[in-house]
């Protein structure tokens, strides 16, 4: 979810560890039933504090005139090595094509609606928990997951079989 969100799992790692932090600090001696919803509230807490951040940022960026992204020009060597188990060639592509289109699509859409669907869809929470998790009522989850639903079929429309 915090690599959807982002669209760097390095920037997603940090926010999912200072999560799993947070989260632990605050609610260790809370029931095991509630766990669930409440880490991803954390989560949830934590990726807008991250889009916030970003967008201050990038105002600062953009008025000394650099990007942030300079990187520090060395090669991962373990990338280069084949690895004998893998799907051939053209499964690959197919797969990552499918799945670049899927992960343009979450990111397309809002905030609320990419936290609804991420909730229900993938990590299979109900209507009150993913409620509970986004600090908003039943009503209004249903309300994003639909519009999520249905934008998604707009936009992956081309990937149907």
């Amino acid at each position: 979810m915090a690599e959807m969100a982002t669209g760097n799992m390095d920037d997603a790692l940090d926010i999912l560890q200072d999560a799993m932090l947070g989260f632990v600090a605050k609610y260790s001696c809370k029931p095991v039933e509630e766990c669930q919803p409440l880490f991803y509230r954390v989560l949830q807490s934590r990726i807008t504090d991250w889009h916030r951040r970003r967008t201050v940022r990038s105002r600062w960026r953009v008025w000394f005139g650099g990007t942030g992204d300079e990187g520090d020009g060395r090669e991962d060597m373990l990338s280069n090595i084949a690895d004998p188990n893998a799907l051939p060639p053209d499964a690959m592509l197919l797969h990552r094509t499918e799945g670049e289109a899927i992960r343009d699509a979450l990111r397309k859409l809002p905030l609320r609606q990419q936290q609804a669907f991420l909730l229900r869809a993938w990590e299979g929470l109900d209507t009150a928990r993913t409620a509970f998790a986004m600090g908003c009522s039943e009503g209004s989850v249903k309300t994003h997951y639909s519009r999520a639903i249905h934008t998604l079929r707009e936009l992956l429309e081309e990937h149907r079989p």
